[in-house]
């Protein structure tokens, strides 16, 4: 029977179950963090928040933080990640459940795990899905959490895919102990990085471990799947977030590859050529302003890039960091399992065009089952006041918070869709 345990001592006195193995997906252990109950989760959506669109929780659900075996980002390379399991727990769903997959978007801050009912994201994953009776693995990737990886290889695509390939496997070794029953079913989705990680995963999952998983369909929600096109276009018209997102991905691709720069200051202006490389995942995500420029995206681009580095990658396709975003490209691939593809069409941070549409008439193009949905009608009717009064608010929420909810609710009627009522036991 899974212990309750008070939302505000979470981590007072953490359950720690030491599991054996050390293949890939395999448990070194886990944690039941908290059981959040139906009227818990209700409190979150009261006020017209989020429950019109998700409608009101049908069971609590209790969280359970992961601790797996899983490849690093290197060849040959082993390590640990962590992940947070969501169990639908004392509703109507006995199961067997599918699992739903998840990908997070981009977090700066290196203790952020996805096992902790006080973030926004967990909470939308319990609200839209877990309460709704889909229990739900979200891994933290590398260098997150309770990983012992030395850096966080961010929008690297293969790394990603293996990080949740083995949260998969490693929810499944944790279920039965938590009186979960799986039906092998996978739905997989992901929003922001998690797009574009979820994504990749559904490529690796399809290619190299067909036998092994089940997808019946993937929404992958305003992700960077065409990253060569997303790094010029977010450095010839910057993105809200330049001098956070570029610098990430760019350190990262020279952590796994090596050879993107020589030197930090052929790439990065003094101050920051110093220090950069450290920057991401920040232990005090809070001090990062303070370490960055600031300003318009084009102030804070112009002040963090050597202007000689931005002009080599907007012109040489051998750019080291244009090469090392193309490897991260998801393109030209054929799902198999049907697809929808969900963003914004005025997303100032991720771009509908760049990304998402390339991505649906690259799948249309091979016969593949996509589907296409912008929501950005739907975020101008509910915050078409904020857009007026304060349309800095606005267009710096887009992304983070106004976008994400139409797309994870469009993402759960697709999937009930695909599975039918049967699997609720209906």
């Amino acid at each position: 029977m899974v212990r309750q345990v008070a939302i505000s001592a979470i981590f007072a006195a953490p359950l720690l179950i030491a599991c054996g193995g050390s293949s890939r997906g395999d448990l070194i252990g886990k944690t039941v963090v908290a059981t959040v109950t139906a009227a818990e989760i209700d409190a979150m959506t009261a006020g017209g928040k989020l429950q019109d669109l998700a409608g009101p929780a049908k069971s609590d659900v209790t969280i359970v933080q992961l601790n797996y075996h899983t490849a690093g980002a290197r060849a040959g390379e082993m390590t640990n990640a962590s992940a947070a399991l969501l169990v639908p727990t004392g509703g109507a769903f006995a199961g067997p459940l599918p699992l739903m997959v998840y990908g997070r978007a981009t977090k700066l801050g290196k203790a952020y795990t996805s096992a902790d009912p006080s973030v926004s994201e967990t909470r939308v994953l319990m609200i839209f899905f877990a309460s709704q009776g889909y229990p739900v693995v979200a891994t933290d990737y590398l260098g997150y959490a309770l990983s012992a990886y030395p850096y966080a290889p961010y929008i690297h695509a293969d790394s990603e895919a293996s990080a949740i390939v083995d949260s998969v496997r490693a929810a499944r070794q944790a279920a039965a102990s938590l009186g979960l029953s799986l039906s092998g079913q996978l739905v997989l989705a992901g929003y922001s990085q998690g797009g574009h990680a979820s994504m990749a995963a559904q490529r690796a999952m399809e290619r190299d471990f067909a036998r092994e998983f089940e997808i019946v369909g993937a929404a992958h929600m305003a992700g960077p799947y065409r990253m060569s096109a997303a790094l010029l276009d977010g450095v010839s018209r910057p993105i809200l977030g330049v001098q956070t997102f570029l610098p990430f991905e760019i350190t990262a691709w020279q952590k796994v590859y090596g050879d993107v720069y020589v030197h930090g200051r052929d790439v990065f202006n003094a101050p920051y050529d110093a220090y950069v490389e450290s920057l991401f995942p920040a232990a005090d995500p809070a001090s990062l302003n303070a370490q960055l420029p600031q300003g318009t995206p084009e102030q804070a681009r112009d002040a963090l890039f050597q202007a000689s580095f931005l002009a080599d990658l907007a012109s040489d396709e051998s750019n080291g960091a244009f090469v090392a975003a193309r490897k991260q490209d998801l393109l030209g691939w054929s799902p198999k399992a049907p697809v929808l593809l969900c963003g914004g069409a005025a997303d100032p941070t991720s771009s509908f065009i760049v990304n998402a549409q390339a991505a649906y008439e690259d799948f249309e193009s091979r016969g593949a089952d996509v589907t296409l949905l912008d929501v950005d009608s739907q975020i101008r009717q509910r915050y078409g006041a904020v857009l007026a009064h304060d349309p800095a608010t606005y267009w710096a929420s887009y992304h983070s918070s106004l976008e994400s909810p139409f797309c994870v609710q469009a993402a759960k009627a697709f999937f009930d869709g695909l599975l039918g009522e049967r699997w609720l036991g209906q």
